[in-house]
């Protein structure tokens, strides 16, 4: 073999050493970033509508046993948790979600690239003493707050909620719509609303209000700035959600105004979204016949439902009031 044949082997050794370690530094660099896994936790029902955003369900991720990562849902339902290091991909791994009012739940993680979705079962309790009295009636619900503003009269509000059908963890193979990295496949819904002649919509906003919320991304924004007309697009990358959209119906005039209107009322919950701008929030509703105005507070506290909020982008807050056992909305 020639002196130029002996360099050009020698060339093609380097060039092959240098791929294989570049491959295998790869795999370890990999190997040693740690482990993440994210979904949401819903309410098992049959009816998109009713899969309401659970909070606080505690969730640990086990491998042989042994609590390799731990985590709670927040207000959306959302949860990530990001595995102990020394975990490996491909080892068995289990994640157990708990809360006092749901029945447990076991998943095994099959995959760590996918989105989980939880859906828990409500636990019904009834003893005998509260199964002899009849259920407390909660009816005629109503939020009041307030909005510092000038130009324009109360008429009335606008209310339409739409749902985007979507089967999660399909790989999206370049099909748009997509997820926002491309990943899964997505799908896409839209609502508008119309104020009427000489009329025009103020705080407008949108919110997720059942399903894996925290799967869903705003593509269009055609409402936060009001105007005759508002519409909105939102794209959904996992399971079938719900939105809500809202809006007060105003007439340009002066005033300074306390807003009112009817939440939306899905099974045993109440949602409704606020805008930045609300002061004082309340409930006005009737208990068993007689009407009591709740003041909203800081502690979200009610007597008959447990509530929670979540902020939105956009700065607006979206509230789920679900009523405590013993109460029933008529």
């Amino acid at each position: 073999m020639s002196g130029r044949g002996k360099i050009a082997v020698c060339i093609a050794v380097i060039a092959i050493l240098g791929a294989g370690l570049t491959v295998g530094l790869i795999a370890w660099t990999r190997s040693l970033r740690p482990i993440s896994l994210q979904g949401a936790v819903v309410t098992q029902d049959s009816d998109p509508d009713k899969e309401l955003p659970i909070s606080d369900v505690s969730i640990s991720a086990t491998a042989d046993t042994v609590i390799v990562g731990e985590g709670k849902s927040d207000a959306s339902g959302f949860f990530k948790l990001t595995l102990r290091k020394g975990v490996r991909r491909g080892q068995l791994i289990n994640l157990r979600f708990r809360h006092a009012d749901y029945e447990p739940l076991d998943l095994p993680v099959d995959k760590v690239a996918k989105l989980y979705i939880a859906h828990l079962v409500p636990i019904r309790r009834q003893t005998p003493a509260a199964s002899s009295h009849p259920d407390v009636m909660v009816a005629n619900v109503r939020v009041r707050y307030s909005v510092k503003s000038t130009s324009a009269g109360d008429v009335g509000s606008g209310v339409k909620t739409f749902r985007v059908v979507n089967k999660g963890n399909t790989p999206c193979e370049g099909h748009p719509p997509c997820s926002p990295d491309g990943k899964w496949k997505a799908a896409a819904g839209s609502a508008s609303l119309e104020a009427g002649e000489g009329n025009e919509f103020r705080n407008a906003r949108v919110s997720c209000i059942a399903g894996p919320c925290p799967f869903t991304k705003i593509d269009s924004d055609d409402f936060s700035q009001g105007g005759r007309a508002v519409r909105v697009s939102v794209r959904d990358w996992s399971d079938t959600t719900t939105f809500l959209l809202e809006a007060e119906v105003v007439h340009p005039m002066v005033s300074d105004t306390v807003r009112e209107y009817y939440p939306v009322i899905f099974g045993p919950a109440l949602n409704f979204t606020l805008p930045s701008t609300a002061e004082g929030p309340s409930i006005e509703a009737e208990i068993n016949g007689e009407t009591i105005i709740f003041p909203l507070g800081p502690d979200l506290f009610l007597s008959w439902a447990n509530c929670n909020v979540r902020g939105n982008e956009d700065q607006t807050k979206a509230f789920r009031c679900e009523l405590k056992p013993g109460y029933r909305f008529r």
